[in-house]
């Protein structure tokens, strides 16, 4: 629907969101994409993750997707099979962070058609560039679909093209 699309990228082109860190998870717990903002050491990001994915799997369905935590905010939603887990300063908005991710997974749909967690798991080189065309630094850079898909589609043409040169024998 064009007016809604109209709305969303208007709300997302003025957000103010920081964006700590970003978590794709299965609903069996397993870490399938994770994406940091902030500058922690690795034992510290196995810690935090380990400690997100118990409380998100431990909550009810019915229940709110923001969980106040430490002195952020979580923001998750499941998309099928797969957790997608925002955290977010505590004063940035909630709904605006859910509008964010499903724009990420809009984006995924659009590039794989209806993305699932195989695409995530073999593919996840693909998720990152395109969650890198979407957020960078833990705010949104880019809010129009077509252009990330297209950069996406670009870098895939690129890869072809080097492909196909370094396959050509050397005479």
């Amino acid at each position: 629907v064009p007016n809604r699309e109209i709305r969303v990228l208007s709300r997302l082109t003025t957000c103010e969101l920081s964006i700590h860190f970003i978590l794709l998870f299965s609903r069996q717990g397993k870490l399938r994409l994770q994406k940091w903002y902030t500058t922690l050491p690795e034992k510290e990001k196995k810690k935090i993750t380990r400690e997100i994915v118990q409380i998100i799997l431990a909550r009810n369905q019915k229940t709110s997707s923001f969980v106040d935590w430490k002195d952020l905010k979580l923001v998750y939603k499941r998309y099928a099979s797969l957790y997608f887990c925002c955290a977010i300063e505590d004063q940035d908005n909630e709904l605006l962070t859910l509008e964010v991710v499903h724009r990420y997974v809009e984006l995924l749909d659009r590039y794989f058609g209806n993305v699932c967690e195989l695409d995530i798991i073999f593919n996840f080189e693909k998720a990152y560039f395109i969650l890198d065309e979407f957020i960078m630094g833990g705010e949104v850079q880019e809010t129009s679909k077509k252009s990330a898909v297209k950069a996406m589609e670009d870098s895939d043409m690129l890869q072809e093209t080097v492909e196909e040169y370094m396959n050509k024998p050397a005479f």
